[in-house]
């Protein structure tokens, strides 16, 4: 008998500071929760919220483009069942990697140099990535990039959302 291959972490470039959504007005010690993965954030913040294709959503986070689109459709349903329920939302674990080295604070846009790692959900702390200056957060990858083929965006003809 084989064993299954073990999943090879998922790269995420975001991790966010806010990690627990709750309806107003409901006590937590009867609230019920949807829990969503770090990579199924990541999943939706590509997709809906930068508006990529799933294609390119799956390469940014080193996964097929199968694997993304079930790990999308599991998000939106725990995030809607959350929404439609009155259910907590709580955004933790899961089995990733950070996507870059680099590190940026969107408070105060302070730049470091960070690493890999992967969530210590059994202990249920999260990694270190407050900010080395305010000591705040969220914070992003910052990601190389380089100019495209055919050089910049804004002589190619591509509006204002164009994103390589």
């Amino acid at each position: 008998m084989t064993l299954p291959k073990p999943p090879k972490p998922r790269s995420i470039a975001f991790f966010p500071h806010v990690r627990y959504f709750k309806p107003a007005g409901v006590p937590m010690a009867g609230l019920e929760e949807e829990v969503l993965t770090l990579e199924e954030m990541e999943a939706l913040r590509l997709k809906d919220l930068e508006g990529l294709d799933q294609d390119s959503c799956a390469e940014r986070m080193g996964i097929s483009q199968s694997t993304f689109q079930r790990m999308l459709a599991a998000a939106r349903f725990k995030l809607v069942r959350g929404l439609v329920e009155g259910k907590a939302i709580r955004i933790e674990g899961g089995n990733y990697e950070l996507a870059g080295r680099r590190l940026r604070c969107l408070s105060c846009g302070e730049e470091w140099e960070g690493g890999t790692t992967t969530d210590d959900a059994e202990e249920g702390r999260a990694p270190a990535f407050s900010c080395p200056r305010c000591g705040r957060g969220p914070v992003a990858v910052v990601l190389e990039r380089a100019t495209p083929p055919g050089g910049p965006p804004w002589r190619r003809g591509y509006g204002p959302r164009w994103r390589w």
